[in-house]
């Protein structure tokens, strides 16, 4: 796999931009910016993922370790997920017990 992405800097560049924007966005937004601040801090990001992929294409596993990541982040959103509608869903079980009491 390593040698696929070596022979294809272009998928292996957008795979790291996409991991990255993904990761910023889901841990340290704080809230929304102004758009030209937005611009800013993604064309940042753009040039800092070119060290990236300078590092990918050395084989070191930067896109494996990067979608481990974000495996592990959907995989706590969906739990936050599931325990918010188990709350809802234990709130209206409460709720029809008191009103059948």
């Amino acid at each position: 796999m390593q040698t696929w992405f070596h022979d294809h800097p272009v998928v292996s560049y957008l795979l790291i931009l996409a991991f990255t924007i993904y990761i910023f966005n889901a841990v340290f937004r704080m809230g929304k910016l102004p758009i030209l601040k937005e611009i800013i801090v993604h064309i940042i990001m753009a040039i800092g993922c070119l060290v990236l992929l300078l590092l990918q294409l050395d084989k070191l596993p930067i896109i494996q370790c990067m979608s481990v990541a974000v495996v592990m982040m959907l995989m706590l959103r969906g739990r936050q997920m599931y325990d918010k509608w188990r709350a809802k869903r234990g709130g209206a079980e409460a709720a029809v017990k008191r009103t059948e009491s």
